[in-house]
């Protein structure tokens, strides 16, 4: 007895690009990346609700870094706080704004201290590792003051538990390669 497998077919699905030109997509990968989107807002606001908790303010951070050539005698780029820009569906059902909050870091955090506030930007990721230009702008940010000290969230699941972590930028920074 022969047992047979129905093979599974690939749908695509043909979308526009930057360019103009028509790519492909496998729509098993569409939903994939729809799933870890979803995921990785719901941590987000975990995150959030986590430091709210811990007597927090916090706020969505609408601004990136834009990083140039590095300056002579300093090891890090030059860099300029920029405007986040807004992601915008171009086709489709519901034209409009796709996402408005791509700021780096994710969230500003202030908390007061006495007659002070202590500020600090707070980047969520789900599995606690920054790219290189992600290091490179928590680098910039931290030696132009514009935050005391920058924090990574990622996820630690304990006795299937989601658990929150934070890490500081310096500890990540001390363990990079020059």
């Amino acid at each position: 007895m022969e047992l047979k497998i129905p093979e599974k077919e690939i749908e695509f699905r043909a979308s526009v690009g930057d360019d103009g030109n028509v790519v492909l997509k496998r729509k098993d990968k569409i939903l994939r990346g729809s799933r870890s989107r979803a995921s990785g807002g719901a941590f987000e606001l975990r995150v959030r609700k986590d430091l709210e908790e811990k007597g927090w303010i916090v706020d969505k951070w609408s601004n990136n870094v834009k990083l140039g050539l590095p300056v002579e005698g300093c090891g890090l780029p030059a860099g300029e706080i920029v405007p986040c820009r807004r992601v915008f569906k171009r086709f489709g059902v519901g034209k409009g704004v796709m996402s408005i909050g791509t700021g780096f870091p994710d969230f500003v955090a202030f908390q007061r201290r006495g007659d002070l506030f202590k500020v600090i930007g707070m980047e969520v990721k789900m599995n606690g590792k920054l790219s290189r230009e992600e290091k490179l702008k928590c680098a910039w940010l931290l030696d132009e003051g514009i935050f005391s000290e920058v924090l990574v969230a990622s996820k630690v699941k304990v006795k299937n538990r989601i658990r929150v972590v934070y890490e500081d930028f310096l500890e990540i920074k001390k363990r990079m390669r020059d």
